[in-house]
C-alpha cells in the first residue's frame, strides 16, 4: 500500500481508541522480528512538559557529536511524518508505507493507533540503522507502548497536572505514571521542568527500579546551560537534562560543541516565530501555558492571542495563566471534534480577567481579526493553547508539509469509557 492508504487503515485504527500496556506492544514487536534491539543507544523520555523540547536538543547534541541520529515524537503538526526522523531527516513517504506494510503483515490492523504507529517507527528507525534513538513517550509512561522498548537512558523533565482522568487525580498519582518509564540498570535522569514537589518521588522511583544512576537536575546543572536558541527559561531546564541525558548515553561532548549544538537548535510550533512576526506556541496545559506566559514577560512582549484549547484541558487553569500576558483574546477552535468551542472558551477568558474577548469559528477567520487589533496596537499576534491549533497555522502561514486529511491519535477518555477499551 501507499502512503495515503496507510493514513486510511490508520485513521480507522482510532476506533480502538487508546488501549494503555505493554504486553500487547511486545507481541506486536516480536511478530516483526524486535526490531527495537537494532535502534542504536535508546534514550526514553517522559514527563508532562519538556518533552518535545528535550528530544530537540538531545538529537542536536547527537549529531553534534558525530551521531547518526533517529527520533520518535508524538504529536505531529501537520503531518503524521513528522513522528519519525531518521538520519536523513523526516522520513519519507515510501519508507513510511515500506515499514507500515511490514506492520500490516505482522497483524497490525489488531491494534491500536498509537501501537501501531509505534511499531512503523521502530522498523523504519532499525532499517535507518542509527548510532542513537531518542524515544518520546506517548501518554504517561508506565504503560506507554514505547515503555516496551528497552532504553540504557530514560528521562522524566518533569512532573505537572495533565491527563488527570487517565494518569489520577493527584501529582502523586501522575509522577508514578511518568516513573514508570524507569528499569532495572538504567542511568536515570530527573529533570526540573515540572513541579518541584515531585522530584524526590521520581527519584525514589528511579531507586526503588533499580537504576543504576540518577542524575537530578538541579539550579547548579542550569546555570552551566550555554545559550539556548528556544526562548524562554523553561527551556534552559529542558537543556539541562538533555545534556545530563547526552552525558549518560556516553555522547563525547567537548563544551564548544555543547554551545553550538544549543545555539542552533530548532523545535517547530514552540516559540516559533515567523517572518512578519507571528509567534506559534504548542503550550496545551496550565504548566505549559505559565511557562509561555514566563517567556513572554521575559521579551516585553504582551501580543493578542488566538488561542484554542481541547476540552478535556484544564481551560480555567490555561486561561488564567496566559490573560496576564496578553492584550486581547480571539478564541477559536482546531478542525477537531476534541476542541472545546470559541464561545465557552471566550467566557473562560473572560472569567480569567480578559475584557471582551472575541471569538470566530476557526482559525482563518480569527487570525486576520487577530491581525487587526494587533496592527491598532502594535503587538505581535500568539497562537497557542493546542497544538493541533499551532499546526493548521503552519499549514495555513508557512506551507508546511500536511497530510491530505487529519490523522491523530484518538481521544483520551477514562478507563471503562470509550476511548481507551481493550478489545
Amino acid at each position: 500500500m501507499g502512503y495515503l492508504e496507510h493514513l486510511r487503515r490508520l485513521f480507522a485504527a482510532r476506533r480502538f481508541g487508546v488501549v494503555l500496556g505493554l504486553e500487547r506492544m511486545r507481541v506486536l514487536l516480536d511478530a516483526l522480528g524486535a526490531p527495537d534491539r537494532r535502534m542504536g543507544t535508546v534514550i526514553h523520555v517522559g514527563g508532562t512538559n519538556g518533552k518535545g523540547s528535550t528530544v530537540a536538543i538531545l538529537g542536536e547534541l547527537a549529531r553534534v557529536a558525530g551521531a547518526r541520529v533517529a527520533r520518535y515524537t508524538s504529536p505531529h503538526l501537520s503531518t503524521l511524518r513528522e513522528r519519525i526522523e531518521v538520519p536523513e531527516g523526516m522520513i519519507e513517504e515510501d519508507a513510511f508505507a515500506a515499514a507500515a506494510d511490514a506492520v500490516a503483515a505482522a497483524g497490525g490492523d489488531d491494534f491500536t493507533f498509537f501501537e501501531q504507529v509505534t511499531a512503523i517507527a521502530c522498523v523504519a528507525i532499525a532499517a535507518a540503522a542509527p548510532d542513537v534513538t531518542v524515544l518520546e513517550v506517548g501518554l504517561g509512561g508506565r504503560l506507554d507502548a514505547t515503555t516496551a522498548v528497552d532504553a540504557p537512558v530514560a528521562v522524566v523533565t518533569g512532573v505537572a497536572m495533565d491527563h488527570e482522568a487517565i494518569l489520577g487525580p493527584t501529582l502523586a498519582h501522575i509522577a508514578a505514571e511518568k516513573a514508570g518509564i524507569f528499569k532495572r540498570g538504567q542511568r536515570v535522569v530527573v529533570g526540573a521542568s515540572g513541579e518541584p514537589a515531585a522530584v524526590p518521588q521520581l527519584v525514589e522511583a528511579a531507586r526503588a527500579a533499580g537504576a543504576a544512576s540518577v542524575f537530578v537536575v538541579d539550579d547548579a546543572a542550569i546555570a552551566r546551560v550555554p545559550p539556548v536558541a528556544l526562548p524562554g527559561a523553561h527551556q534552559r531546564r529542558n537543556a539541562a537534562a538533555a545534556l545530563a541525558a547526552a552525558a549518560a548515553a556516553g555522547l563525547a561532548l567537548s563544551p564548544e560543541q555543547a554551545a553550538a549544538a544549543l545555539a542552533r537548535v530548532v523545535h517547530p510550533g514552540r516559540f516559533e516565530v515567523l517572518p512578519g512576526g507571528t509567534i506559534l506556541d504548542g503550550a496545551h496545559n496550565a504548566h505549559g501555558a505559565a511557562a509561555l506566559a514566563a517567556a513572554l514577560r521575559e521579551r516585553g512582549l504582551a501580543p493578542i492571542l488566538v488561542v484554542a484549547v481541547s476540552a478535556d484541558k484544564d481551560v480555567a487553569g490555561i486561561a488564567a495563566a496566559l490573560a496576564p500576558a496578553v492584550s486581547a483574546v480571539v478564541a477559536t477552535r482546531y478542525r477537531q471534534d476534541r476542541a472545546l468551542d470559541p464561545e465557552s472558551l471566550a467566557a473562560a477568558f473572560a472569567r480569567a480577567g480578559v475584557a471582551h474577548p472575541a471569538h470566530a469559528p476557526d482559525l482563518a477567520t480569527a487570525l486576520p481579526l487577530a491581525r487587526r487589533i494587533a496592527t491598532e496596537a502594535a503587538v505581535p499576534v500568539l497562537v497557542a493553547g493546542s497544538l493541533f491549533l499551532v499546526g493548521e497555522a503552519r499549514t495555513l502561514l508557512l506551507g508546511a508539509p500536511t497530510d491530505p486529511f487529519v490523522v491523530t491519535d484518538p481521544p483520551v477518555t477514562p478507563a471503562g469509557e470509550p476511548g481507551t477499551r481493550a478489545r
